[in-house]
Formats: structure tokens, C-alpha cells, sequence
């Protein structure tokens, strides 16, 4: 996947100097952002990713030399090819949606997002929790869609019997196929539950390779 490559290229370090103080999450965050706004500027992508200001000054940086921006007088924009790594990135992991705290979740703050045909990659969804830690959540839920029915890697019981409107709020948004995933960041804020969900996703689709 090539989002995936180029994602860790803009993470990497610019020799000779110190690694960046942010994360492939940042990257993901920053492209939807200037995305969805166009025109950004440092400072307002700065204040949507909690970076300091250096920080998002580097990242900037490093998005401008692998050729995914555009920076002008009127900000900071996707380029041709920036669109289309965003757009492939967008087709495997989908726009973040909130849902209501349940036993499912392990935070004030749970966010939801939607992995495209990565089911044969999930073991028992230790490894997308512990990438949800990592990235300031409290943990990650991992749900699997298999015969038309939402279910958590190891656990043969039904999940939803008693929270049925979480099942049918996650499948009316996310609209997931057979062999989709569902990944549900936790924290006691919503910046750190997204975090934690995209994090996750990363890791799943990383463990494709």
C-alpha cells in the first residue's frame, strides 16, 4: 500500500538532525485536515494535530519533500499526488465517528473507524490495543464482520445483546462488508480516542505486509 510507504517516509528522520516528535498518526490527521479545509495554516494545524508549533513546522517540512503539499500565501493544500495518497489511504481506513461509552469501551471518549478487507490480518486484537496505548488512548476494541455480524476476535458470546443501538449505530455509519474491521479508540478525550483507533488501523494494515 503505497500511503502506507510514503506515511513512514514523512516520519522518518532528515539526516543529520533528530527524529520528529511526531507520529505516523500526525501524518494521517494533518493530510485529512488540509483535506477537508484547504488553505490551512501552520498555526490552526498546529492547534488540530496538539503539536507544538516547531514540531508542525517540521512536519510541514517533511509533507512539502515527499511532494504531498502545496505551500502558498493563502496556505497549505494537498498536491496531485498528496490527493491520491490521500485518497488511497482514505479508501482502506474511513473518516472517524463517535459512539457512546459501553461495556465495549475503556474510555469517556470512544471513536470508531472502519478498516476495508483487513480481517484476515486480526489475531486477537492485542496488537491494535497495545498500538492504541502507544498513541495516548486506554486501549482499542477490535470488531470483525463476519455473516453479516459484528463480532470480537476469541469471544464467542454476543457482545451486543444488551447495547444493541452501539451494533446498529457502528453498521448504519460505517456501512462495513464481509471481512471488514471496526476499530474503536478509548481515552478521557476524543483528540486521544482518535489517535488511538487511527494508530490501531495503521498497525493492522502494516501487519499486512
Amino acid at each position: 500500500m503505497e500511503a502506507l510507504r510514503v506515511i513512514e517516509k514523512v516520519t522518518s528522520k532528515i539526516a543529520p538532525g533528530r527524529a520528529p516528535s511526531f507520529i505516523e498518526v500526525h501524518v494521517i490527521k494533518a493530510l485529512e485536515t488540509i483535506n477537508a479545509k484547504g488553505g490551512v495554516g501552520r498555526t490552526k494545524l498546529s492547534e488540530l494535530l496538539g503539536l507544538g508549533v516547531g514540531a508542525t513546522r517540521t512536519l510541514v517540512k517533511h509533507l512539502r519533500n515527499e511532494g504531498l503539499i502545496e505551500v502558498s500565501r493563502s496556505g497549505i493544500v494537498l498536491s496531485k499526488f498528496g490527493e491520491k495518497v490521500f485518497s488511497d489511504l482514505r479508501y482502506r481506513i474511513s473518516k472517524e465517528i463517535e459512539i457512546p461509552k459501553s461495556p465495549l469501551t475503556v474510555g469517556s471518549f470512544n471513536v470508531a473507524v472502519l478498516i476495508r478487507n483487513a480481517a484476515g490480518s486480526v489475531k486477537y486484537g492485542v496488537e491494535q490495543r497495545d498500538a492504541a496505548i502507544k498513541a495516548g488512548a486506554f486501549g482499542a476494541t477490535t470488531l470483525v464482520l463476519s455473516r453479516n455480524k459484528l463480532t470480537m476476535p476469541g469471544v464467542s458470546k454476543d457482545i451486543f445483546q444488551k447495547i444493541q443501538p452501539i451494533h446498529d449505530t457502528l453498521i448504519s455509519k460505517l456501512k462495513p462488508t464481509e471481512n471488514d474491521v471496526i476499530i474503536i479508540g478509548s481515552a478521557n478525550e476524543k483528540r486521544a480516542a482518535e489517535f488511538g483507533a487511527k494508530t490501531a488501523a495503521l498497525e493492522l494494515l502494516t501487519s499486512e505486509k
